[in-house]
């Protein structure tokens, strides 16, 4: 481990500003997955039909001419105009001030700890006055804190994807490098069979093997495990390359010469050798998992409603005149985006750092 953590490693990965770039978002992703119940000012659920696509809240800091240090929004109502479209207007007549530390909808962060202050809102006197920074969705649930609550799937579906993904790579590459013959010809053709099928067909065919009425929990785990056994064979091929080369190097050859088990060479000589790649493979592969998650959860075979992911709150926007009509609801979108950026970001620059010929 001290040969990823060292000097040259982290100045090289410094030097890398996109690198540095791309961890900053992900660590304001992550920070946001794991204090969601206290950034979303509302609960995923909490909305209301009669402010449905409600657009996002305006921040105001001048009422009848006069600059407010503490900035207030006003409760939307709405009416029909000439062709009897429903318009948005704001009720200049009663301003609501928005708080940090704010008291509002009553949660437990990760289902335990109960909390009632959100980082931000209006607190309890708003009546029924909502802040919306996003806008509201089709129900009128706020966009903003359901984008919140959805990172804890899209932005987790990849780590523990890589995970297992990681164990059947390195399990299978190991093996097949080290013993060889009918072994690696076997393991190898198997890795080859799942290699010539497209993943996407895959994923949806191992999908719909399954019920349809799952739990979002159980079909959470389901694309883990379906999108886990997709993309563990590209990783075994280049472990086991790697293994095979290892494998007649001198170090090796001296521990086998002195009675070393089979396993305790392959875990503590050969695999930790291949660790540089590894953990860039591991970095790169993670946008893989979240593209996967959103395209199953876009096509109603993922995370069901009202259970969030930024895959699910997407579908709206399946819908040409919802985005002509309600633009906000593309938000999910851009933080697909971000993610993915940050983490190919990320994962080039580990690879820079780790090239010993740099």
């Amino acid at each position: 481990m001290k040969r990823f953590m060292n000097d040259r490693v982290v100045r090289s990965f410094l030097r890398h500003p996109l690198a540095v770039s791309g961890l900053a978002v992900l660590g304001l992703l992550y920070a946001m997955t794991v204090f969601a119940e206290f950034i979303a000012p509302y609960h995923f659920d909490n909305g209301s039909r009669d402010i449905s696509y409600v657009p996002p809240s305006r921040i105001h800091f001048v009422r009848q001419g006069r600059f407010s240090f503490r900035p207030f929004v006003y409760p939307y109502a709405y009416t029909f105009n000439s062709i009897f479209e429903r318009v948005f207007v704001e009720d200049t007549a009663r301003p609501r001030y928005v708080k940090l530390f704010a008291r509002g909808d009553a949660v437990k962060l990760w289902g335990f700890l109960p909390i009632r202050r959100h980082l931000f809102g209006l607190g309890d006197n708003a009546g029924n006055c909502r802040i919306y920074l996003l806008g509201g969705d089709h129900v009128g649930r706020d966009l903003f804190s359901r984008i919140v609550y959805g990172s804890r799937v899209s932005m987790t579906i990849g780590l523990f994807g890589v995970m297992i993904t990681s164990v059947l790579g390195f399990l299978v590459g190991g093996l097949s490098g080290y013993y060889g013959g009918r072994l690696d010809w076997t393991l190898m053709r198997l890795a080859e069979c799942f290699m010539l099928i497209p993943g996407f067909f895959l994923m949806l065919a191992l999908r719909s093997a399954f019920p349809m009425d799952l739990s979002s929990a159980e079909v959470y785990l389901l694309i883990v495990v379906i999108m886990s056994f997709i993309g563990w064979a590209e990783l075994a091929r280049v472990i086991r390359g790697m293994a095979l080369s290892i494998s007649n190097r001198d170090f090796v050859k001296s521990a086998r010469a002195i009675g070393a088990r089979d396993l305790r060479i392959i875990t503590v000589h050969v695999l930790p050798q291949t660790l540089s790649f590894a953990i860039v493979s591991m970095t790169l592969s993670i946008p893989g998992y979240i593209l996967g998650e959103s395209a199953l959860s876009l096509i109603g075979l993922g995370i069901q409603d009202p259970q969030a992911s930024w895959g699910n709150l997407l579908s709206a926007a399946m819908n040409v005149a919802n985005i002509q009509y309600h633009p906000w609801i593309l938000v999910p979108g851009v933080f697909i985006f971000l993610s993915v950026m940050a983490f190919n970001f990320v994962g080039d620059g580990l690879r820079d750092a780790l090239d010993p010929n740099r």
